[in-house]
């Protein structure tokens, strides 16, 4: 073999090689690529699964903070009945005194369900009252504060579940 021909023969062999070389790059630049898109995906299913199961335990976590919430709106009217019978004159002792221990009982079972009586001393908030009525304010009634409680308001941690309905000085 001529001093030519073995130049061409490592021409093209080295021809062949870098082709080889850049085909062989190429490959391994698309393998990384779809590695590093895998890569992306897996994280953001794992984001997203974290994600789910955060919500899942805030949703849980509602369900029980506020699973007394029905039997309470449905208790509220009775406990407004037992106040108005307070109210009434010419109750005998015994009669209010029964009525009271039946209140005061189911005042205990609200509480220990942590819902309590919206506070309706001075200034009216429309987040927890509802102003029914409105009276001229003077220097006895000071503007935008609460003048009368016609039904008491209830909330469960804070979450209102009635407004007090009340009468508000203008």
């Amino acid at each position: 073999m001529s001093e030519e021909e073995k130049d061409n023969v490592e021409e093209s062999t080295e021809e062949v090689l870098e082709e080889a070389i850049v085909e062989e790059i190429d490959e391994l630049t698309k393998a990384q690529n779809e590695r590093d898109e895998m890569e992306d995906k897996f994280l953001r299913a794992r984001a997203e699964m974290q994600n789910i199961q955060r919500r899942a335990n805030e949703e849980r976590l509602n369900l029980v903070k506020y699973r007394s919430q029905d039997l309470a709106k449905a208790i509220l009217p009775s406990l407004d009945n037992l106040e108005r019978a307070l109210a009434v004159e010419g109750l005998t002792d015994d009669v209010r005194k029964g009525l009271e221990m039946v209140q005061e009982s189911l005042l205990a079972a609200l509480k220990d369900e942590a819902i309590t009586e919206i506070a309706t001393e001075g200034e009216f908030d429309p987040n927890f009252h509802l102003a029914v009525q409105t009276i001229e304010a003077d220097e006895e009634h000071p503007a935008n504060h609460i003048q009368q409680v016609l039904q008491k308001g209830y909330q469960l941690h804070e979450r209102v579940l009635r407004p007090s309905m009340v009468v508000v000085a203008q």
